[in-house]
Formats: structure tokens, sequence, C-alpha cells
């Protein structure tokens, strides 16, 4: 009778064990929903941001499976349109790039915000954790709008608690040598720079994921 109760308390700690080797191991679903900052505009694939974040985080030993749903010139209201079919079922987390053709375009931002709320309200509701990333308005705007702009990213980390990585472009914006010609999209140095800038947050973006997934 002890024999029978010792081998079973030792099949159920080592299918205990398997179950959470494969959790562990399973890959870290996740979507880059965005416009051509992450689409990779005027880049080869494999320069685009979320290729090689996806290969900075591999370097760190982290099991990645990442989509690219970035469209070049979308907008917030865009990907919001597009969120069901850009995120699919059993997706862990997404990143959230979007704002920079709002604020391009003068978009209310108003507007603005009601789309990447809704955005970040409908991923909630699903389950999947989200992050947003900040996007600044341009500096021939005026103050008002600027200020009605600026604010948006960190209003809605506070207001839905998600993590929030201030200014996609901090590092790279307006530096010439790390732009293209239009002076708008990153060259591949530049990518490189918003992935070391943004490692950190997304590092404790996906190490909350993995807590969730145990």
């Amino acid at each position: 009778m002890h024999i029978a109760v010792l081998m079973f308390a030792l099949m159920t700690a080592a299918t205990t064990a398997s179950a959470e080797g494969q959790a562990a191991a399973k890959p870290i679903k996740l979507v880059v929903l965005g416009d051509s900052l992450s689409a990779g505009l005027g880049l080869p694939g494999q320069e685009a941001f979320p290729a090689k974040l996806q290969k900075a985080l591999q370097d760190k030993g982290v099991a990645l499976d990442m989509t690219n749903a970035g469209v070049s010139g979308d907008t917030s209201s865009g990907g919001r349109d597009r969120l069901d079919w850009s995120v699919p079922d059993g997706t862990d987390g997404v990143i959230v790039e979007l704002g920079a053709n709002d604020a391009l375009r003068g978009i209310d931002p108003d507007l603005t915000r009601a789309a990447l709320s809704d955005i970040v309200a409908r991923l909630k509701a699903r389950k999947i954790a989200v992050m947003l990333c900040g996007m600044l308005a341009p500096p021939n705007y005026d103050a008002d709008y600027a200020a009605r702009f600026n604010s948006i990213y960190p209003d809605l980390a506070k207001k839905f608690d998600v993590p929030l990585y201030p200014f996609f472009l901090d590092g790279v914006a307006a530096d010439t040598k790390l732009n293209q010609a239009d002076g708008i999209h990153p060259t591949a140095a530049g990518v490189d720079i918003i992935i070391k800038n943004i490692m950190p947050t997304v590092e404790a973006f996906l190490g909350t994921i993995s807590e969730q997934r145990r």
C-alpha cells in the first residue's frame, strides 16, 4: 500500500513538472500592432522593428512567436478597425505602436484617444496583455494641440494599468544619421537604437506575461 502511494506521488510530481516545463518552453505569442514605424517602411523585412526585437529577445533566451501587424499609413482608428483580424486568438501580448499618423495629419486628439482606448479595452477584455508605445506631436504644432495629444498615452496607461514606453522614437527622432531621407522613418541603425532603448520595458512586459501563464 505504501509503495503504491509513493509511486502515485512520484507520477503526479513528474506530470506536474512536465506540464510546467512545457508551459515555460512554449513561445510567447506577441503582436506588434502599428503603422509604418513598425511595419519597416523602406527597410528589408529582417530590419523592421518586430524582426529585430524578436532576434534581440531570442539572443537573450526568450522563446517568442512574433507577428508584425504594422500597416504603413495606418491611424489609430485604422488599427482599431482591423484589430480582430490583426490580433488572432491565442495571442499573449500586443505592443501598440499607433498615433504617429494621427499627429502628422492633425487629427483631433479626442478621436485618437477614443480609438486607442477602444483598442486597449478590447484587448484586455480578451485577456491579452497590452504595452503602449507613446508618440509626441510634431514640434511645429501649437501648444494646445501638443498638450492634448501628448497626454493621451500616459493617461491611458494609468487608466488601464498597462506598461508605457513614453516615446517610440526616443533617441532617433530628428537625427538625420538615424532616419531615412524623408526624415520620419528610421534607418536600420535607427531601429537598433529603438530596440536598445525599449528593451527594458519589453522585457518587464514579457516577464509579467510569463508570470501570468504559470
